[in-house]
């Protein structure tokens, strides 16, 4: 029953936010109105974004706990050249917050593959490291709207098609690890380093490289979503996104993206950031205290940990019933 329950996870989560949303709309109608809708999976996209990167390294059996810090250095980062040198265009700004994160996330990589630190160890020193690195560079100074520019703050704010810019970088982003793990060598690397690293290195495959690239794309797409941050709610601070990192990986874990590598998919993690974002945007409205919207959020992450492992314990049973009967 279980292992046939996680073959379809992705549909029970997505029954799961239906119910969810039903009820909310017994409390709250307005809820489910197009415009509030759209609110909602705006104000998620962070989310929907940093999960997916986070996703990635989960998957080869590694955890990136800077993730959060790596925004909010890049986000600082590109908001200083802003105010600096306002002349820069967006896109350039775009591909250095990209470009910054990417570099923050390959010393991630570094870490965990040249010197075998594991990577929780390692990204927590980092996290602090970048966090420490943001008040430096700004002598713990914000970065307000009034000093950044229009066209900075303008491209998450554009609607097209009824949705905002914000909305659409997290669309394609989406879209794109769909194909990196469905249709590239290095999303079939990743995958298989997470299942069984010894089988992967027989087959040819460099653990320790494909562990540092994840870290590569996580730094990424946390860069880009440094500047989406900042353009967004248009200032810039030591402590911006104090402990998202937290949200993320709990996305991560309710979207069925195994803790111990190997199993998860793209889906999955948006999935899980969904039920986090309806959580979030919901509960106030139907006033419910802050403090039991953690309890829920908390008693979801444990059921869901708990429905992983024993699905992954049940896969195993099976593996093994299966070598026994071929001998």
């Amino acid at each position: 029953m279980m292992a046939a329950l996680s073959k379809h996870r992705e549909l029970i989560l997505v029954g799961a936010i239906l119910v969810l949303i039903g009820l909310i709309t017994l409390r709250y109608p307005p809820f489910v109105a197009p415009g509030n809708l759209v609110r909602v999976f705006d104000d998620t996209a962070i989310l929907f974004i940093l999960a997916l990167g986070q996703m990635v390294v989960i998957l080869t059996r590694c955890i990136d706990l800077s993730i959060a810090a790596n925004l909010a250095l890049c986000g600082m980062i590109v908001a200083l050249l802003n105010v600096a040198f306002p002349g820069i265009t967006v896109p350039l700004l775009i591909m250095a917050a990209s470009g910054c994160g990417a570099l923050l996330g390959a010393f991630n990589g570094a870490l965990v593959w040249r010197l075998g630190i594991p990577s929780i160890v390692a990204t927590l020193g980092t996290m602090t490291i970048f966090r420490g690195s943001i008040f430096l560079l700004s002598q713990g100074q914000w970065v307000n709207a009034h000093q950044m520019t229009d066209a900075f703050k303008a491209l998450p704010r554009m609607t097209f098609l009824g949705l905002p810019g914000f909305s659409w970088f997290a669309i394609v982003i989406i879209a794109a690890f769909v194909l990196l793990m469905s249709r590239t060598k290095l999303g079939r690397n990743i995958y298989a380093v997470g299942v069984n690293p010894t089988a992967s290195v027989y087959a040819g495959i460099d653990v320790g490289r494909t562990q540092f690239f994840a870290f590569v794309i996580s730094g990424m797409v946390a860069g880009l979503a440094g500047y989406l941050w900042v353009a967004r709610y248009s200032v810039a601070y030591t402590e911006i996104a104090s402990g998202f990192e937290l949200n993320v990986i709990a996305a991560c874990v309710i979207g069925g993206i195994s803790i111990a590598g190997g199993i998860g998919t793209a889906a999955g993690a948006v999935l899980g950031a969904l039920f986090l974002g309806i959580v979030a945007n919901a509960l106030p409205v139907i006033d419910v205290s802050p403090f039991a919207q953690m309890a829920i959020s908390g008693t979801v992450i444990i059921i869901a940990v708990i429905f992983n492992a024993r699905a992954e314990r049940k896969k195993g049973r099976i593996i093994l019933r299966k070598a026994e009967a071929n001998p």
